[in-house]
């Protein structure tokens, strides 16, 4: 497997800057495991393409009890049904945060590389595929839940 700690830290620790800063919460990193494609283990899917000096994607995943936690965070006068209806555009503004510091850091590393805007998927209702590559997948906790980050870059 090829996946350096270059290409995955600037996912992760730009996830943490966001739930620290945002959401006023902590992440704390669990098992690291690797899978033979980055596919989402949980409901919820962000799928971020990666170019330029390397390539591939980063999948964060979680389940849809988290988003809503998440979305009720951000957005507290929401009622439920507002919820289930806007948790994907909360979560596309998270990603679009999350992306943008990723980018500040491959930046400040002197790394080229392009990131595609986040795409919001319900896995068990659409057929996002993902094509076999090796994968490190990240567990990272809050108390929000459990978020997978499924790196596939080389």
């Amino acid at each position: 497997m090829q996946i350096k700690a270059d290409f995955i830290n600037p996912f992760l620790e730009a996830a943490t800057i966001v739930f620290r800063d945002v959401l006023q919460q902590d992440l704390i990193r669990g098992k690291i495991g690797i899978k033979d494609s980055p596919a989402p283990s949980h409901e919820i899917a962000i799928i971020i393409g990666v170019v330029g000096s390397f390539s591939g994607e980063v999948v964060y995943s979680m389940n849809l009890d988290a988003a809503y936690k998440i979305s009720r965070k951000l957005v507290p006068g929401l009622s439920d049904e507002d919820v289930k209806n806007e948790y994907k555009d909360i979560l596309g503004e998270i990603a679009n945060m999350t992306t943008g510091n990723a980018m500040n850091i491959f930046t400040s590393a002197g790394q080229s590389v392009e990131i595609t805007t986040p795409n919001i998927q319900e896995t068990n209702s659409t057929s996002v595929r993902f094509n076999k590559k090796p994968t490190l997948s990240i567990n990272l906790y809050s108390k929000f839940g459990r978020i997978e980050v499924n790196v596939a870059i080389a």
